[in-house]
């Protein structure tokens, strides 16, 4: 039987995928790029969507969301938030205790602990400890890339990422304002965080994705379904490999629409310009 590992997972995930959709969904999930074929891997690099194999904030928040919308039902709210406090730990400990990911779960946890106490979520508050309890404990970490881009682009998210609803519900209909807030959140957080990290990578790669903004924008929205089905693949094809081919065909669509999108952007001509 497949331990349960990242390993283990990813060997699941091998089985209810093809190429390259198997490759990315493990990026998606756990950050593993041994598995993803360096033709795609260069077209997220020239498409600015690279980012997205990276561990995040986006899968905290998205493991938060997931593991509060299943027990706020059946649990009072500080159980399900001492509950997902839980997972989260385990969830650092499970893909490895890199940079990025420990500062968006001091982040997550933080957020979760203000909510607890019934306090006003402070982001910006979040992240100076976040960032600053890291160095301190291991000042290395400043001069780590992931480390830099995750930080600056969590700061652009922060300052510039909000979109105020209530604004779009003022000049459209209610139908009509949910579709039209859902693509202006989704442009916004894409290119605030952008605008935070674009100098450290052309200080660092020397290369401009002019696409990055569409590109991010086009798939952004794609992100969290992928993971959530993700998860429940590996984990129902774990149990019992069948079990996980419904949520694997619906991670399939959502993969292909990704795949092809990033290739297609890939090859619009002066996609990305190298200096």
């Amino acid at each position: 039987m497949t331990d349960f590992t990242v390993v283990g997972l990813i060997h699941i995930i091998n089985q209810l995928l093809p190429e390259p959709h198997a490759g990315l969904l493990a990026g998606l999930l756990f950050g593993t790029k041994a598995t993803l074929s360096k033709e795609l891997y260069n077209q997220l690099v020239t498409t600015g969507t690279i980012h997205i194999i990276a561990l995040s904030g986006m899968n905290i928040t998205i493991l938060i969301e997931l593991v509060a919308s299943s027990i706020n039902s059946f649990v009072s709210k500080k159980i399900a938030g001492v509950c997902t406090l839980v997972v989260i730990i385990w969830f650092v400990w499970f893909v490895g205790p890199s940079a990025t990911i420990i500062r968006a779960a001091i982040m997550g946890s933080l957020s979760l602990i203000a909510v607890l106490f019934g306090r006003q979520t402070w982001a910006l508050l979040s992240l100076i400890i976040a960032v600053g309890s890291m160095l301190l404990l291991h000042p290395l970490w400043i001069s780590d890339l992931s480390f830099q881009l995750s930080a600056l682009a969590t700061l652009g998210i922060i300052l510039f990422g909000e979109t105020k609803k209530s604004d779009i519900d003022a000049q459209f209909s209610k139908s009509v304002a949910i579709v039209v807030y859902f693509f202006k959140q989704n442009f916004k957080l894409t290119s605030a965080a952008q605008l935070f990290t674009v100098p450290l990578i052309l200080f660092q790669f020397h290369r401009l994705s002019l696409i990055a903004p569409i590109a991010n924008v086009a798939i952004g929205w794609v992100i969290p379904l992928v993971t959530t089905f993700g998860w429940v693949a590996s984990i129902a094809g774990f149990i019992w490999v069948p079990l996980g081919l419904l949520p694997a065909w619906a991670c399939y669509i959502l993969l292909e629409y990704l795949v092809r999108t990033v290739q297609i952007l890939s090859r619009v001509p002066f996609a990305s310009l190298g200096f």
